[in-house]
């Protein structure tokens, strides 16, 4: 009995052994590509950021003088208020507008698989096509909803883009594109939540408003923590609809930090000072994910550990 013990446990640390060796074998090219293409940008840009370099001329090591610089440029500032003008509508408006459109298509609809794939479409479109759809859709001449706006109830819209007012609030509307991607994860939270918790609350008397807001909101709070914390860091890093549509303007409004970093990094060829600005939009965005992780720790509720 015992040497076939001994068999059986040689034959088990065999088999994972080479469980282990396929585990290593199969993990190389990704860590090598994670050195290679990832942590190697980030520590060459950590040490370009300290230098002037124009990409012609050898980088030149200047110490602390590219953050010295950012920090007293009034265009850094500007690039900052208008980047968090746009984060705070624009995840509002995502991770809200994800939430209600996973809620109706959680519920038993004719067509429900076809209007799920119309819903997600839109984030599998290419960011310049997107951009240009929208330029056309409220150019203030000739555009569909200033047409709209005319023939249905005779006001004259505003100029939108162009319009220093309105170039931001345009660009948060034009984020509700994007809602797409949250709303699959709203649906396989949604998908999860136990039928008993729902029987439960009827046998209590709540009704469906009063199970969704204590039953469904609860249980799915970590895939809205989720989708905060990504709608959060996907719109510090806007590029594309500024790029394709205002260029920055007019008049600045909608000078996005990552525009600010592209003009200085490939037009100016500073390339160590947008080192520095992107290692800035760095810290910035980390500061402000631990802030909202630090606050989810009140209101995020898992199964298993509680809030």
């Amino acid at each position: 009995m015992s040497d076939l013990f001994r068999r059986r446990f040689r034959i088990r640390l065999r088999l994972a052994q080479r469980e282990a060796i396929a585990f290593y074998v199969f993990l190389i090219p990704w860590a090598a590509g994670m050195l290679l293409w990832t942590f190697g940008p980030m520590i060459a840009s950590l040490v370009l950021s300290l230098t002037r370099y124009d990409v012609i001329t050898p980088p030149k090591y200047i110490g602390l003088a590219n953050y010295a610089h950012i920090l007293q440029d009034e265009l850094t500032w500007r690039a900052l208020k208008v980047t968090a003008y746009y984060t705070v509508g624009s995840v509002c408006v995502t991770v809200t507008g994800a939430l209600l459109v996973a809620t109706l298509l959680n519920q038993d609809l004719p067509f429900l698989g076809m209007w799920r794939t119309i819903y997600y479409l839109p984030v599998v479109t290419s960011g310049v096509a997107v951009s240009l759809l929208w330029m056309w859709i409220f150019q203030p001449n000739f555009g569909l909803v200033n047409n709209v706006l005319w023939t249905l109830f005779k006001i004259q819209g505003p100029e939108w883009f162009f319009d220093t007012d309105w170039t931001i609030p345009t660009f948060i509307i034009m984020a509700s594109w994007g809602v797409g991607g949250p709303m699959l994860i709203y649906l396989a939270a949604m998908q999860g939540i136990p039928t008993a918790l729902y029987e439960a609350a009827t046998i209590d008397g709540a009704n469906r408003l009063q199970s969704y807001i204590h039953v469904t909101l609860p249980m799915i709070s970590p895939a809205i923590f989720f989708n905060l914390v990504l709608s959060m860091i996907g719109s510090f890093q806007v590029f594309t609809p500024a790029f394709v549509i205002t260029q920055g303007g007019p008049h600045y409004a909608s000078y996005f930090f990552v525009y600010h970093l592209y003009l200085h990094a490939f037009n100016y060829f500073e390339m160590g000072y947008g080192s520095g600005l992107a290692w800035v939009l760095f810290l910035v965005i980390l500061g402000l994910t631990l802030l909202v992780f630090r606050g989810g720790e009140r209101w995020v509720y898992y199964e298993t550990g509680g809030r």
